[in-house]
């Protein structure tokens, strides 16, 4: 039988079997609809209660503070559209160059409008700096919008002096964490955001759901006109089953957190130790996010490497995950500035809690023998 081998977790996660079993009941019996006055809603009504409660204890914000979305995507695009609509001024939005497409694009697509927004390009290791942010900011901005961590590279951003920044000169603090939420410990009032971002499937939940922390106090638009859910912000039904998938597997990831960065670091080590002597650099490095390793091998094909690698049974990725199907050198590869020789083989290993110790060796293994030929 053909080994299978998934080491693309930054992508996409294994969805927890307790939260699977969790969302059952709201699929099956308990499918009434929160938003009624009836008995049959109260249960429903009741788990949807529940979950955001986990969810706010989990990162340190009160319940009121935390609304569904249908995932990262979403809560990035209402961050910042939100917060733009809201401001009859049309002040300046900031973010940097190596942001997720749905922060990227969001700020596009209001550029068209007239909002005006500036880019803070990272150092070579991928860290946004205060120096930088300092250096272009100013007491007409409206939001500054940084990730957590990112998903090409793993560098952790200094997110809580980067919020400082931002307060300083009366502007708002978003976060982009659907990286690190279930991976790392997360607290919104030390960190001093004003608004994060997190999606469900990357810590081992459902797809399609995910949620947007907006600080008690905070005005932005409402994302759907329609009903009153989610505290009158985002009209529709609630998806009930999936929330409750999401706040059992944020749950469950962080009561093991420790165990699991500890687990997942150690594989980090056995993978680079086995691909000693090849000719490649490791991008990111330093303060990142526990497997997510990103690889650029002199004078190699990233893609080339990728479906060499899937005609083994391994899954990786070249770049970034929603932006595989391209061939061109990635955003965050080219604003970090990678040298061209070695842009071109680049690849991302994001490994998780279920990769065990020989499957890291199986990575390296293919890995050699594809490099050399």
């Amino acid at each position: 039988m053909k080994q299978f081998i998934y080491a693309d977790n930054a992508a996409t996660t294994k969805l927890d079997k307790e939260a699977l079993e969790a969302m059952l009941p709201y699929l099956l019996s308990e499918y009434g609809n929160a938003s009624q006055p009836y008995s049959f809603a109260r249960e429903p009504k009741r788990a949807l209660a529940k979950a955001r409660q986990i969810i706010a204890t989990a990162i340190n914000a009160l319940p009121e503070e935390i609304y569904f979305t249908s995932g990262g995507t979403e809560s990035d695009n209402w961050a910042i559209k939100g917060s733009a609509f809201n401001d009859a001024n049309k002040r300046a939005i900031i973010t940097s160059t190596i942001e997720h497409h749905a922060v990227l694009r969001a700020c596009e697509a209001i550029e068209r409008l007239g909002y005006p927004v500036a880019y803070v390009n990272p150092d070579s290791k991928g860290l946004i700096t205060t120096e930088k942010l300092g250096s272009i900011i100013t007491d007409n901005t409206r939001l500054v919008s940084v990730m957590y961590s990112n998903n090409e590279i793993g560098t952790i951003e200094p997110i809580k002096e980067l919020a400082q920044v931002a307060h300083q000169h009366g502007a708002l603090f978003h976060t982009d964490a659907v990286q690190a939420v279930g991976h790392a410990s997360i607290d919104v009032k030390a960190l001093d955001v004003d608004m994060l971002s997190a999606s469900a499937h990357k810590f081992n939940g459902p797809k399609g759901i995910g949620f947007l922390y907006i600080r008690k106090g905070i005005s932005i638009v409402s994302f759907n006109d329609g009903g009153s859910q989610e505290f009158g912000l985002r009209a529709g039904t609630e998806n009930i089953a999936s929330i409750v998938g999401m706040a059992t597997a944020l749950r469950n990831n962080l009561a093991k957190l420790s165990q699991n960065e500890a687990h997942i670091l150690n594989l980090e080590r056995v993978l680079l130790s086995d691909l000693s002597g090849l000719d490649f650099v490791r991008n990111g490095a330093g303060n990142h996010i526990p497997g997510n390793i990103s690889l650029s091998f002199k004078d190699c094909d990233g893609e080339a490497i990728l479906h060499r690698l899937d005609l083994a049974g391994i899954s990786i990725s070249t770049g970034s995950a929603c932006d595989s199907v391209n061939t061109q050198i990635s955003h965050v590869i080219k604003a970090i500035g990678l040298a061209p020789e070695y842009a071109i083989g680049t690849i991302r290993i994001s490994l998780g809690k279920d990769n065990t110790e020989e499957e890291v060796k199986e990575i390296a293994k293919a890995l050699r023998k594809v490099i050399k030929g």
